[in-house]
């Protein structure tokens, strides 16, 4: 939640952080905001919106004759939790006397305590978020200690999960902290960023210093930098390491949209996400043979991956089960030492799995990891990963990454069963090409756009492999398109669901051939006999469906990749019928870092 960054360089700031929180907006874009040292005083710019609003606020600045230069400066788009949606509520925040200026990405527990006592030593409040704590307690500070003192005993008493960059106007000096959200800093030959993700200096940085908890990093000038952990003041000394994504990765090229451009990358992140390190993934399947149960953690799109994962583990007579991460704190009286937690994540960074399994590790368990985003704190406190290899994933929808986590399960899982062809699962990528360059295959799911548009309501159903599939559609129409819409195994129709069944009501029904196939359609039958309008997606067309999406023939056990696509193309082509922008649903952002 939330996109931070800040610059200290020898080019334009105002260009540089306009540009890096358009390349963090999928993580938050209730409002925006910047602070510049122009001509040697702050300069604080925010506006409620898109980061465009503020760009455009600048530019009208500049045509009025205001001339917005300098190489310092902070900035930030915003996913609110504390405080209404407003100018005011934006970051960044400041001090009373308008010298330390503040942006933060997650939640100060003990703000209010702190905003108490702030309040009785004089220090006035504009806003009403936590943030505001920050500068106001580092001013204090600054009564008695320098800048870098102060900021360590300000950070040193929030409570709770935060990434923080704060910059002094009056000598232009930057220091960010980090402890539990994500912080690191971007190495150019003309300046440091300190960013909440690396696509928000890709373009210009092509080495980074990963942040971790309980550190704080001073910038000195446009090179040098100081590292501490900001609890016992230790100097510490971090590596340097190179990004192995593209820039042009992580644009959108051709494409309107990221979603549509992260759908048609599908191919090459099932060959992708078959590039493994042998040697670890060999470990895992050790450790799965050893484990008495496996526990697939995860949270959306993310936690359908984990179901299918179940599904398919259970399928082979592995024993496991999937708990959502934020439920998982009640399940551990239940394991034992020789229980391993498989963690799936696209950013690697989702609190709520995180703190599972940061859980996990305190109790002596086994953790591996499914994570996309390198250096995430996900990949660092687990004890092994495999990366998806996905490349940037903007769109907050999940899309490439589901089936680059799909493709990982099945390719451990071909480490055990001679039954799951590593040759097959790469004719998935080619099966997943052909379907996604077909025109006419857009067309029809065009069409299906347009005859949902209007709707209000959207039931789907499945049974085995494709149950997860229905839940991942749901998701996908729900949060894509505002579209009330429902998932159900589908054998619980009869104990209830059916009742809500009216004529015409749309219903998705996911087919393949399998041994559930004979009794899904007898599901179907049972909707169609109440009215539903239904809607088959699987490889062999149905006379009795009103509309019918062909996709290629595949192994049971493949279907859940293939069934999906063309899902993820109906929200996408349905968000346009809606004038609805795919890239940045409302109320969502991509990385859930708050609880």
């Amino acid at each position: 939640m939330c996109g931070l960054i800040g610059y200290k360089g020898q080019k334009n700031a105002a260009a540089i952080i306009i540009n890096g929180l358009k390349h963090l907006e999928y993580r938050g874009y209730d409002s925006a905001g910047l602070c510049l040292i122009s001509k040697n005083k702050a300069v604080l710019i925010k506006k409620v919106g898109k980061v465009e609003k503020l760009l455009e606020e600048i530019t009208r600045r500049q045509v009025k004759g205001e001339i917005l230069e300098g190489e310092i400066g902070i900035g930030h788009t915003r996913w609110s939790t504390h405080g209404a949606v407003t100018e005011v509520n934006a970051h960044p925040h400041f001090s009373c006397d308008k010298n330390i200026y503040v942006v933060h990405n997650g939640i100060i527990e003990n703000y209010q305590e702190l905003k108490k006592d702030l309040i009785k030593k004089g220090h006035h409040f504009v806003s009403q978020t936590d943030t505001e704590v920050i500068p106001h307690l580092i001013e204090e500070y600054k009564k008695s200690y320098d800048f870098k003192t102060s900021c360590l005993k300000t950070f040193r008493q929030l409570k709770g999960l935060f990434a923080v960059v704060v910059l002094d106007s009056r000598t232009g000096e930057i220091i960010g902290a980090r402890n539990g959200s994500p912080l690191v800093m971007g190495i150019a030959k003309d300046g440091l960023f300190l960013a909440s993700d690396i696509p928000a200096f890709l373009d210009k940085a092509n080495k980074i210093i990963l942040i971790d908890d309980e550190e704080m990093i001073y910038l000195k000038n446009d090179r040098g930098y100081l590292i501490k952990n900001f609890m016992t003041n230790k100097i510490i000394k971090k590596k340097v390491q190179n990004i192995n994504w593209t820039f042009k990765q992580a644009e959108k090229g051709k494409y309107p949209h990221f979603m549509i451009k992260e759908i048609m990358e599908i191919p090459g992140s099932i060959r992708n996400a078959l590039i493994q390190n042998k040697k670890i993934i060999n470990k895992i399947t050790q450790l799965i043979s050893k484990s008495s149960q496996i526990i697939f953690v995860g949270c959306g799109t993310a936690g359908h991956a984990c179901l299918e994962a179940k599904y398919l583990f259970s399928a082979f007579g592995i024993k496991s089960d999937f708990i959502p991460a934020s439920e998982f704190i009640n399940f551990l009286p239940s394991f034992n030492k020789n229980t391993l937690i498989i963690a799936i994540s696209q950013s690697g960074e989702t609190i709520d799995v995180v703190e599972a399994v940061r859980l996990a590790k305190s109790y002596g368990l086994k953790v591996a990891a499914i994570v996309n985003v390198m250096g995430s704190t996900l990949t660092r406190i687990s004890d092994y990963v495999l990366m998806i290899n996905a490349g940037p994933e903007k769109c907050v929808l999940a899309t490439k990454s589901y089936l680059g986590q799909l493709t990982v399960i099945l390719f451990l899982l071909s480490f055990f069963f001679n039954q799951i062809s590593q040759d097959k699962i790469k004719i998935l990528s080619q099966l997943s090409s052909r379907i996604l360059t077909d025109i006419n295959f857009h067309k029809r799911i065009k069409t299906l756009a347009k005859l949902l548009k209007n709707r209000k309501h959207l039931y789907v159903i499945g049974r085995g492999f494709q149950y997860p599939t229905s839940l991942e559609t749901a998701l996908k129409i729900k949060e894509g398109c505002y579209l009330h819409t429902e998932a159900f195994a589908g054998g619980e129709l009869k104990h209830g669901v059916i009742a809500l069944i009216e004529k015409d009501t749309p219903c998705i029904v996911h087919l393949a051939e399998d041994n559930q196939k004979e009794n899904t359609l007898i599901n179907a039958m049972e909707l169609k006999s109440r009215g539903a309008y239904l809607i088959g997606i699987g490889p062999k067309k149905i006379k009795e469906f009103d509309y019918f999406v062909e996709i290629p023939q595949v192994d049971a056990i493949f279907a859940p990749l293939i069934n999906i696509i063309p899902v993820q193309l109906l929200t996408y082509y349905l968000a346009i019928e809606g004038k609805i922008d795919p890239d940045r649903p409302r109320h969502l952002a991509k990385s859930v870092t708050v609880k």
